[in-house]
């Protein structure tokens, strides 16, 4: 039996959430949760934080990177040890965690799409399209048309 599409699943969350733009930014709050999400990465992530430092440092054309730094971008403690934005995506490349990229723009009410996700987005922009163009034909064929003769 199929559920009446209507209905709610309360255990269904969207593979695509629907975001809205936070009002303001609470940078405090911001920096606590991308500094957690970090250390997440970085606990899932199957290298060492030395092995992880060294990857970033390669990706950044660096020497070397220290593990301390690393410890820094990911301590809630150290609100004066902000990452640039150049280091993240090199951090992001390091942990292979693609998901943090998505953290930060949900807040604009945004949602990261990759790689065929955007051309699954483009598909239901077009079937979206295609209906409103079925429903414009649908209400023109609607109305009689009159053809008059002339010359005859």
């Amino acid at each position: 039996m199929s559920k009446h599409p209507g209905q709610l699943d309360f255990f269904l969350e969207p593979l695509f959430p629907v975001r809205q733009r936070a009002a303001a930014i609470d940078i405090e709050r911001f920096r606590a949760k991308l500094k957690r999400a970090m250390s997440q990465a970085v606990r899932e992530c199957p290298y060492g934080r030395e092995v992880i430092a060294a990857r970033m440092a390669q990706y950044l054309g660096l020497p070397t990177l220290s593990k301390t730094t690393l410890d820094a971008y990911t301590a809630e403690s150290k609100t004066t040890h902000d990452i640039s934005l150049v280091r993240f995506k090199a951090f992001v490349r390091a942990t292979d965690a693609l998901w943090l990229w998505d953290l930060i723009v949900s807040e604009d009410g945004l949602t990261m799409l990759e790689g065929d996700e955007a051309r699954l987005a483009e598909i239901a922009r077009l079937q979206q399209e295609q209906r409103a163009l079925a429903q414009e034909l649908k209400s023109l064929r609607s109305i009689p048309i009159n053809i008059k003769r002339r010359g005859r």
